[in-house]
């Protein structure tokens, strides 16, 4: 499978009705016994998650995990995949799942990776300049740890799929479950540096030390304040649309399958 070439200079691909896919969303979520939250208002935009809970007869068993896309505008796999894994709806049935389907629906509108004010959300976790990030982070901090968390994203650079795993306690790694699960629908980049990171098959293991990083994305506001184990899932943006799609859902398939053979439930 080779690249498509559109993509020179920026994401040049495909467009998606982000307001349409995030009514089908909460429809199938609704179906399924999911809750909604908004957490922002914004003009006629609606940020919101998405709760699966379960009532066990042993609660403490239950695995957290989290999963988060959409907060750049010129990466449509990511709500696409969280469509297609709610309609699946094959989770383990003793996981309670948090789901934010789009941080930035108004970048979507726009086509473009900022939000409406020009502002990267996924650089913004650490000082906080944007409605949506501040939402999102007051919201997220009223949760419970999570014991997973994954961030769905694409990449218009790439040569295949990648994984960033921050894993500073040294727990059982799910990236290589996670290539492998992955490269059965799509192409890994093998390349040995990854946007100006060492790699190796795939896999970025940068540092997670805070000084490292003088803007934050998403994963490490969740690294330093809610989870100790958290991967982002690139797909490569110059492929086909459903291929981005099918290697989102296939990570996200491969890592909760892998976690519970090594699960232990956050505190």
């Amino acid at each position: 499978m080779q690249r498509l070439g559109k993509n020179v200079g920026g994401y040049f691909g495909d467009q998606i009705p982000i307001s349409e896919i995030l009514r089908n969303i909460e429809s199938t979520a609704s179906q399924h016994g999911w809750v909604s939250e908004d957490f922002l208002q914004l003009d006629d935009l609606r940020l919101f998650a998405l709760r699966r809970t379960l009532v066990l007869r042993v609660p403490h068993a239950a695995i957290r995990i989290y999963i988060s896309t959409g907060v750049h505008g010129d990466e449509p796999a990511g709500p696409l995949a969280a469509l297609e894994l709610l309609q699946a709806n094959t989770w383990p049935e003793n996981c309670e799942i948090i789901f934010c389907p789009c941080l930035n629906p108004a970048g979507f509108i726009r086509s473009t990776r900022e939000n409406g004010q020009g502002i990267d959300l996924n650089r913004d976790y650490l000082h906080l300049q944007s409605p949506e990030v501040r939402a999102h982070v007051a919201w997220l901090e009223r949760q419970s740890p999570f014991d997973l968390c994954l961030c769905l994203h694409e990449d218009w650079e790439s040569h295949g799929f990648y994984v960033y795993e921050l894993n500073p306690d040294g727990k059982p790694s799910l990236a290589e479950a996670i290539v492998a699960g992955v490269q059965k629908v799509c192409p890994i980049d093998q390349s040995e540096i990854i946007e100006g990171r060492e790699a190796s098959g795939g896999i970025i293991r940068p540092s997670v030390d805070p000084r490292s990083r003088p803007q934050w994305p998403e994963a490490f506001w969740l690294l330093t304040h809610k989870t100790r184990l958290s991967y982002t899932l690139e797909a490569p943006s110059d492929f086909p649309l459903a291929v981005r799609v099918n290697a989102l859902v296939q990570g996200v398939q491969s890592s909760l399958a892998c976690r519970l053979l090594n699960s232990s439930p956050a505190v």
